[in-house]
């Protein structure tokens, strides 16, 4: 039994994939933490990272792209946002174009690899939670949604909260 699991734990590790794709990997900046890019993300601009949590704001813009505001979690060996108590920050991500709402919802978990932008001060985004903070914000380079999520401030699930359960999983490319 135990030489059975040695031998296919390799080949089912292997077979999980990963949620980027090897481009965007090679290109990532694993050494940049959340908190000393939101101390100065002006710095850190053009710079690719891997950041997670969840979603606080679906923001749809005039000019047909679409911002979500984020609240930071870890990410966990799988890159799945680990949900947290205490605050390490927000952030946005950026796309160039309108996303599909069905796809998406407050509470919902993502992992986003994306390049830092510099950032944007709360009261420059109407709707944004809060005008004074600056947000680091990203542009989307590729996102993986991990389905119909937990709210972030309950322990309630958000089931139904968006008129029902999605189910939900994947990764897209933009």
């Amino acid at each position: 039994m135990k030489f059975s699991i040695i031998l296919f734990l390799p080949v089912f590790l292997l077979s999980c994939g990963s949620i980027v794709s090897e481009e965007i990997r090679e290109r990532t900046d694993t050494s940049l933490t959340f908190k000393e890019v939101a101390q100065n993300p002006d710095e850190y601009n053009g710079k690719i990272v891997l950041w997670g949590g969840a979603i606080l704001q679906i923001l749809p813009q005039d000019d047909g792209s679409t911002w979500l505001e984020v609240l930071e979690w870890p990410l966990g060996w799988t890159k799945r946002p680990k949900r947290t108590v205490s605050f390490r920050g927000r952030f946005l991500i950026v796309f160039k174009e309108r996303l599909d709402p069905s796809l998406y919802s407050e509470g919902d978990r993502v992992t986003v690899a994306g390049e830092i932008q510099g950032s944007i001060q709360g009261e420059e985004i109407e709707s944004l939670s809060d005008p004074t903070y600056r947000y680091p914000l990203l542009l989307s380079k590729e996102i993986h949604a991990w389905g119909h999520g937990v709210y972030p401030y309950s322990n309630v699930s958000n089931l139904g909260q968006t008129g029902g359960y999605r189910g939900f999983e994947g990764a897209f490319r933009y």
